[in-house]
């Protein structure tokens, strides 16, 4: 499966959580108090991290496809960074980062 990933910064986490899972109409798989929350849909792999100072709001673009070994990035012409990945590799970064995530859905 490929599905286009957004990855956002946000003011409050919390509020942001409860604004993306009405969106989406989903849960987020994995949340990480005060720090990071994903969603993964048929659609839409989106992460949002809690912001830092000086950071832009779109974090960066990309693809979550089943079918990548290894991750890739490059810049679009307006210098975007745009990502290519698989599951495990973002779920393995998820606890590089960020720790264990207190929710977890299959």
């Amino acid at each position: 499966m490929r599905r286009i990933h957004i990855a956002l910064a946000v003011d409050s986490l919390e509020e942001s959580i409860a604004d993306y899972t009405g969106r989406l109409g989903a849960e987020p798989l994995a949340v990480v108090p005060g720090r990071y929350a994903l969603w993964r849909t048929p659609e839409v792999n989106l992460s949002i991290n809690a912001d830092t100072p000086n950071e832009q709001r779109l974090r960066h673009l990309g693809f979550e496809d089943d079918s990548v070994g290894e991750r890739t990035e490059d810049r679009d012409v307006n210098g975007i960074a745009w990502e290519t990945f698989n599951p495990t590799w973002q779920s393995e970064g998820v606890l590089r980062v960020y720790g264990p995530p207190v929710t977890h859905q299959a």
